[in-house]
């Protein structure tokens, strides 16, 4: 029997018996956990009020066999409030709404649990915060969250150099299958052409140009939004269930 002490961002609760719930959480150092928080759903409880979806943690997790992810789910026996994003995010629906979709992407980039992931967890609590802070629209913290994402996955798209031969662009034709922007030689069935502003927002969006980016123009940014979507759907295989609910 062992404890573990991590921090994490909570991903999603499940609930579990009468006043259970099973909590997905993000951590820095294991990667995407699933542990067991007893009594969290009854009134009085203090704990469970911390593990709420958005919640940035301190949590300590008690495990059997000295494995963390093992054949049982641990048990949440601590948790203290690093950062409560959900205050700033659940009452404004584009919050709400972009917020539901990061953590569903970051669960779903994070497959394997116990297995750290500590560039996804990074980008994550840097979204949330910048989300809860309002600084910027919630459609461009989440599609540069999207973005960047696919980036330290391994998907990283191009927006400028044509992504099969490497001219030099810029290049108008973009091909989710093809990795971003393709020239004319290299263009694919499929390819669309889209706006050289819209590929110029998600190049900001990518590279962190938060001036360019909130001066897009909202036709410009919902092109851009489609664009992320599609080049997502791709790599994931299928689309994000909350993706459908994000303010356009």
């Amino acid at each position: 029997m062992t404890l573990f002490r991590d921090d994490g961002i909570v991903l999603r609760t499940q609930k579990l018996g009468e006043a259970d719930r099973i909590i997905t959480l993000l951590t820095r150092g294991h990667g995407r956990v699933r542990a067991v928080a007893r009594g969290v759903r009854r009134t009085k409880s203090k704990f469970g009020a911390r593990l709420e979806p958005f919640s940035h943690v301190d949590v300590q997790f008690f495990a059997r066999g000295g494995e963390l992810v093992g054949r049982g789910l641990p048990t949440c026996t601590q948790s203290e409030t690093i950062a409560p994003y959900g205050g700033g995010i659940v009452a404004d629906y584009g919050r709400y709404t972009a917020g539901t979709a990061m953590l569903e992407t970051a669960e779903r980039f994070t497959d394997h649990e116990g297995e750290p992931a500590v560039q996804q967890y990074l980008l994550l609590v840097g979204a949330l915060r910048t989300l809860a802070g309002g600084d910027h629209a919630p459609g461009l913290v989440l599609d540069a969250f999207l973005l960047r994402s696919l980036a330290v996955n391994g998907y990283a798209p191009s927006f400028g150099a044509c992504a099969k031969c490497g001219l030099p662009g810029p290049n108008r034709h973009f091909s989710v299958s093809a990795g971003g922007v393709v020239c004319g030689d290299c263009r694919v069935p499929g390819s669309v052409v889209p706006s050289p502003e819209a590929v110029a927002l998600l190049g900001a969006l990518l590279t962190g140009d938060w001036e360019a980016a909130d001066a897009a123009e909202a036709r410009h940014v919902r092109e851009g939004s489609g664009l992320v979507a599609a080049y997502l759907h791709w790599h994931l295989e299928r689309g994000l269930r909350s993706l459908r609910y994000v303010e356009k």
